[in-house]
Order: C-alpha cells, then structure tokens, then sequence
C-alpha cells in the first residue's frame, strides 16, 4: 500500500510539473477545453431534467382543429388502442387500423359511444401478409379526408429472446415486414395528404433495442434501428413542407408485446406513456439523433445515463443486454416446460 502511495504522489507530482512548465498559451487551452466539457455535461443534464419534468412539446392543435382525422395502425390493443382514445378525447376523429375486425369495431363503437360527436373509420389489414391491395383499400378509405396524424404504432417483437440462428423463419420475416415495409408503406399511402395540407404529424414508435444493440432481439433490434435512420431522414425530407416527423424511444411499458403486467417507475403503463409521447413531441434536444425523443422520464433519465458513462454502442451495454436476454430466454423455457407438464 505504501508504495502504491509512493507511486501515485510521484505521479500526481510529475504531472504538476509538466503543468506548471507547460507555455501559458497552451494552459489556457486546456483549461477552456475541460470549463468547456464541464460546461456541455451541465447544460445536458439541465436539458434533461427540463425535457423530463418541466416542458411540454408541441400543442396537437398545430396539426388541424377538433375533426381533423388522425390514422392510428396496431390500433386494436395496446399502445395504439391507448393513442386512438387520447387522441378521440383532444377531439381527433379515426382510422383505426388492425388485425382483427371484431376488435376494431368494438373500439369505434366504445369511443364514439364515451365521445360526442366522434368519427371513425376501420380497416381489418393482416400487416404480415404485405398485400398491394391493403394499403390500396387504405387509399381509399382516407381519399377526401383532412387527416393531419399519422401514428405508426404497429408492430411485432420475438415471442421470447431467442439466437438469431435459432430463430424462425416467419417470425423473422414478421417482424421485418411488418417493423419496416409496413411501416414504410402506411406512411407513402397517408403522407401525401399531409404534405399538400403543409402541415402534419407523422409518430413512428422506436425502441431502447433501436438505440442499443440487442442480442437474442437481433432482428427486432434491427428493424427498429432501421425506423430510427429512415425516421430521422424522412423528418428532413418533410421538413420543408411543414410536415414533423418524430420517433418515439421507449423502453418497456406494460403491454402484451413486453408480457409485463406490473408497472414500476421504470416501467409505465399505457395510459402513462401514451400521455407523455403526446405531451412531448419535439423535446429531442438531448438525443443522438434528430427528430427523436423519450418522453416518459425515468426512460429518458436511464437512456442519458447509459449513454453519459459507458456508451449506448458499447461493448459493455451490448454484453449486459446480452446477459439479461438470456436470462429471460431462461425462464421463458422453463416456464413453457411448467406449463407443458400440467396438461
């Protein structure tokens, strides 16, 4: 120990002397660099807590008055079911679009029946199967209609962490067609209409596994990554037309999608989340790339942390994400084989 301190002072003293004999000029410089690296963490930190607790983004008014149409796709559950009831109660009338027929009516029907005066329209498309004439019916449906909202909420994760090698084949292309040529293609169909009204909205559900290499989510890791580059290069695109785009990083929320079912203060539920991606649009000021915020605050306080000490590409968060996939790949299989050896 002791010559660990020896060492140490010996260290600290070479190093004052190569300062106090460094020119003037060049003291001044690296004095400015470190006030000016200080400075920077500081001014991050207060945009943090300003964007996460005090701020609000856009007003939804900046994209049409009460009746303007708002097109929400994975409408039917989850996060969409939850964007199309905020949006129906700030007085946005509906495209819902989904999977299932039956659930879509009976969320038209519940929505018009809690608000006065609503409008909705359905439309029952199966986003695996990426056929022409879907989004051609899509056309159609919204030919003539003043919509000023685009949600691009649907999508498809793995059942549980599994190897890319290991994973299955429709499940793969699953999610790759529905993540991106879905999303893709809602936005070429509903897009146009934004742009020759020169004003609109277009929300684009991101993921931490978009921002943060994911093993055992390899592909769905993947496509999101894929929606933060498209999202952020169609925002630019857009931008001269009056049109926002906006990517929504979210960590987990308790849907059917993450199989979580109790909230924490990490883990919203969504109704929260929802409430805060709609309240924060255009807070993106702390991102790596632009056009993108985290609206919940203990997610976007977790993402600043990660990406302050040792790095959202880092080896070390990808062996941590590494580590807890497994883990829950885990117990997903033990689970299964619980549940097998009852029936």
């Amino acid at each position: 120990m002791a010559l660990n301190n020896l060492a140490i002072n010996d260290i600290m003293e070479k190093a004052l002397n190569a300062w106090t004999s460094a020119p003037p000029a060049l003291q001044y410089t690296l004095a400015a660099l470190g006030a000016l690296s200080i400075f920077k963490g500081a001014a991050a930190f207060l945009r943090l807590l300003l964007n996460s607790f005090i701020l609000s983004g856009y007003n939804l008014r900046k994209y049409g008055k009460k009746g303007t149409w708002a097109v929400v796709t994975g409408a039917s559950d989850g996060l969409g079911k939850e964007f199309a009831s905020q949006l129906a109660a700030k007085g946005f009338n509906l495209v819902l679009v989904s999977r299932t027929q039956s659930k879509l009516e009976t969320l038209s029907r519940e929505l018009r029946l809690k608000w006065a005066g609503l409008e909705t329209k359905i439309l029952a498309m199966d986003y695996t199967q990426d056929k022409d004439e879907d989004y051609e019916r899509l056309a159609k449906l919204i030919a003539g209609l003043d919509v000023g909202i685009l949600i691009n909420n649907v999508g498809q994760s793995h059942s549980i962490p599994v190897p890319f090698l290991e994973t299955k084949r429709d499940e793969l292309q699953n999610i790759v067609t529905i993540n991106c040529l879905g999303t893709l293609k809602t936005t070429q169909v509903v897009a146009p209409i934004l742009v020759q009204r020169k004003k609109g909205l277009i929300l684009t559900m991101g993921s931490f596994a978009g921002v943060m290499p994911t093993p055992f989510l390899a592909t769905y890791s993947g496509s999101k990554a894929f929606l933060q580059h498209w999202s952020t290069s169609l925002a630019s695109e857009l931008q001269p037309y009056g049109v926002d785009v906006q990517l929504v990083v979210s960590y987990l929320v308790t849907t059917a999608m993450s199989k979580i079912r109790k909230t924490t203060i990490l883990i919203p539920n969504p109704r929260q989340f929802v409430k805060s991606a709609l309240g924060k649009i255009g807070l993106n000021s702390n991102e790596t790339f632009p056009n993108t915020y985290t609206p919940w605050w203990s997610h976007n306080v977790f993402k600043w942390i990660i990406e302050s000490t040792v790095g959202a590409y880092s080896t070390t968060t990808v062996n941590i994400n590494k580590k807890m996939h497994v883990d829950i790949r885990k117990r997903a299989l033990r689970k299964a084989e619980r549940e097998a050896k009852k029936q």
